[in-house]
């Protein structure tokens, strides 16, 4: 079962979230020596990524760090790059800068993948970091996601829902201009993630958030297949909560 944490609003969520994921990465580059570890980008990261980048004791040199996705075909100068997002929101406040592995969407999307496959196999994965789309998805495994290829990463078509949230989320003028391709981290690529810390909120991720936790586990709703990981762990506000029958 997902371990589940309401919080009041989204400062504390983010604060809490980025607490538990901060643990982890101490715990790893204790054990370790270092820590790899997978982050998040989107409206529901920001006040996660604020608290993460100013915890105390860890020594960012030692962590290399994922991300979920990116578009293919879009450079990194625009406003809703996921690479820019993370290099202004997660990189540049950090004095000792991680290891950071970019998902490249530009030029040959499959040479890309399998750059970033290479990379990443056989890496023991301390955190992830993620969301779920108001669709369910998780990372931009849209419905009917694929719960069975083990490659790390792999090109996906973005469906409507998915595109009209990023268009309705302020990243794109209109819908046209929402790409209609990604480069996304894969179920099973996520699934081996020793701890998942998901960040969810408002309203628009009530429908979602319930399907993922008190639905049947199917790739008609990615992220329902978190209830088969053994440390998940959601902070959720009340809006986003809503609909949900559990209280905790």
């Amino acid at each position: 079962m997902i371990e589940m944490h309401v919080a009041a609003d989204k400062d504390i969520l983010g604060r809490r979230a980025a607490a538990l994921g901060a643990e982890a990465i101490r715990a790893a580059i204790a054990r370790d020596g270092a820590a790899s570890i997978i982050v998040a980008t989107g409206a529901s990261q920001f006040e996660m990524l604020t608290h993460l980048v100013a915890a105390e004791g860890i020594d960012w040199s030692k962590v290399t760090a994922f991300h979920l996705d990116e578009y293919v075909g879009l450079s990194e100068t625009h406003p809703a790059s996921f690479r820019r997002y993370l290099r202004e929101r997660f990189l540049a406040p950090l004095k000792n800068a991680p290891n950071f592995v970019p998902v490249d969407g530009e030029g040959n999307a499959q040479a890309n993948v399998a750059k970033l496959n290479g990379l990443i196999a056989g890496r023991r994965i301390a955190v992830c970091f993620a969301g779920i789309g108001e669709n369910c998805h998780l990372a931009f495994n849209d419905p009917p996601a694929d719960f069975e290829t083990e490659d790390p990463y792999i090109v996906v078509t973005l469906d409507e829902a998915c595109r009209r949230q990023q268009l309705g989320e302020g990243w794109f003028p209109d819908f046209e201009s929402v790409p209609r391709q990604a480069i996304s981290m894969s179920i099973r690529q996520i699934m081996k993630s020793e701890l998942i810390v998901l960040s969810v909120s408002d309203v628009r991720k009530a429908q979602a958030t319930q399907a993922a936790l008190e639905g049947p586990v199917s790739n008609l709703s990615p992220a329902s297949i978190l209830q088969n990981h053994p440390r998940t762990v959601l902070f959720i506000d009340p809006p986003a909560a809503s609909l949900l029958t559990r209280k905790g």
